[in-house]
């Protein structure tokens, strides 16, 4: 198979780019990334035959966002990752000529399909592939793309991502699609078709479509498009006890902005809303989140942290783009989404350091024995109304680098804010450093559940199963990894237990075509 190594103006040559990722101090070591190149939107995940796959957006020519490939990894264990053959490449000709972009599998009796948007020039239109048993080689369908167009008569933003299920029982089974638009003028939308066989599509109408002139810049703005539209159902059947979720990640003209979700009911052809989230409060950190059930019955999720430092320090680096840790999401009891990483990571956990219980000294203090840019933090603290408290990390010997979460309890106790500072975390004018925050659960007696996993520049906070991804890069990282804590009012701190966490690849570089 040959491939086309036109690279877009002012990349650097893909000679080394694995070599460069592997130097670069500010690219994690337990998070999934690609050997080197460009990496975004996770694809095609699932649980198939005891193995998970991640299928992945991925450049292997450039660390920029050209002719998309589709990357493939797989697991036993969401920890430890093979690189496997690149399972798509744009074709010479044809629907996807210029990139093989976001899209779904799905077991079509036995045999793993993809669907996938193809991208040429400015059309974005379903495709679809079939794969060998072992999910590691793919053959495009002659009949692609299997949706010549977008629905007619409607004045659309864009088009493109897939979510396919099989719905039905018996002889009434059938497969249903959404596709990420929007309606210009409008809003964001997810439009809804139905087919017997993948490759013949019914167009049914959207399923549900957003308002775009309410709350623009605010955190909750649901776009002019909704990429990457994920549905699934958390709780059994349709018994009051469970709830539908619309996940989708608000787009605007080009620009990436948060991801959200809708809960309510998904019933027939449409989607009636209870409420809106936000999914997490890193907005663009945590985008294009895919998800799937696997064989234990849980709902894995992974989502797409985006850089935040400029396009010639990524080409110079050799690669961009990291996936998240893979999260486990429930049905919250305040009827959202509560979100943690799967348990399989403490896996990775080494040497352990416990700092005994009782009130933060003051408003910081230095946590000697603990330090680290590889680090899974976990402490549970007690807040009083009015109380804050705040863990520093990658923080400098002279505190001039540190990056602050902090959690804190409103003086009517009724509410908490968890909050992000990296207005330190860096000393390089170029990088994005601005604050991130977001409403966070209490119960009557205060208590927050905090988790940070500190991985290089991949930073990933859970608290009382909110989820806020962030990206840091400190200009003197040998030095940053330093560890504190400290408090303002009333903080108990009833444990603190941090760990340093294993690499999960082994030393040397990977190949870009595995």
């Amino acid at each position: 198979m040959t491939h086309d190594l036109t690279l877009p103006s002012g990349s650097h040559t893909a000679e080394g780019l694995a070599e460069r990722a592997l130097r670069d101090p500010h690219r994690p070591r337990f998070h999934f990334t690609s050997p080197g190149g460009w990496l975004n939107d996770p694809n095609g995940l699932s649980h198939w035959n005891g193995v998970y796959h991640l299928f992945y957006q991925y450049n292997p020519l450039s660390a920029a966002h050209h002719r998309i490939h589709w990357g493939h990894a797989t697991s036993t264990d969401l920890v430890h990752w093979t690189d496997e053959p690149v399972a798509l490449v744009p074709g010479t000709d044809g629907p996807d000529r210029d990139g093989c972009w976001s899209g779904v599998l799905v077991d079509d009796g036995g045999v793993p399909t993809l669907v996938y948007s193809g991208r040429h020039g400015e059309q974005e239109l379903p495709c679809v592939a079939r794969g060998s048993a072992d999910l590691r080689y793919w053959t495009k369908d002659p009949a692609n793309p299997v949706i010549t167009a977008p629905p007619e008569d409607i004045d659309i933003t864009a088009f493109r991502d897939h979510c396919v299920w099989r719905e039905g029982s018996g002889e009434n089974q059938v497969w249903r699609q959404l596709v990420g638009s929007g309606i210009r003028g409008a809003g964001g939308t997810a439009f809804l078709y139905e087919s017997d066989d993948l490759r013949s599509w019914r167009y049914v109408g959207p399923l549900l479509t957003g308002d775009a002139s309410q709350n623009r810049g605010e955190l909750d703005w649901t776009g002019t498009m909704w990429e990457c539209v994920d549905l699934f159902r958390l709780g059994e059947g349709d018994e009051a006890g469970s709830t539908d979720a619309l996940v989708f990640s608000a787009w605007d003209e080009g620009t990436t902005h948060h991801p959200l979700y809708w809960t309510g009911r998904y019933q027939g052809d449409t989607f009636t809303t209870t409420a809106l989230h936000r999914l997490d409060y890193g907005e663009r950190y945590f985008y294009a989140p895919q998800s799937t059930r696997d064989e234990h019955g849980r709902r894995i999720m992974f989502g797409w942290l985006q850089e935040g430092r400029t396009d010639e320090a990524n080409a110079q680096a050799g690669w961009c783009g990291v996936m998240s840790l893979p999260r486990v999401v429930t049905l919250a009891t305040d009827g959202g989404l509560h979100q943690a990483p799967v348990p399989e990571l403490t896996e990775l956990r080494r040497e352990r350091v416990e700092v005994a219980p009782g009130r933060p000294a003051g408003p910081y203090t230095r946590l000697h024995a603990v330090r680290g840019d590889q680090l899974d933090i976990e402490t549970t603290l007690r807040l009083a109304p009015g109380a804050t408290a705040r863990l520093v990390v990658r923080e400098t010997p002279d505190g001039a680098e540190r990056t602050v979460v902090e959690v804190s309890r409103a003086h009517d106790g009724a509410s908490g804010t968890l909050r992000l500072h990296r207005e330190t975390s860096s000393l390089d004018p170029s990088v994005d450093t601005e604050p991130r925050y977001g409403t966070l659960p209490l119960d009557p007696d205060g208590r927050v559940d905090l988790r940070v996993l500190v991985d290089h520049s991949a930073l990933e906070i859970f608290a009382n199963g909110r989820a806020l991804t962030a990206r840091i890069y400190p200009t003197r990282p040998d030095e940053a990894v330093g560890v504190g804590i400290g408090a303002d009012g009333d903080v108990t701190l009833e444990r603190f237990d941090a760990w340093r966490m294993a690499s999960a690849f082994t030393d040397g570089p990977r190949p870009l075509w595995p």
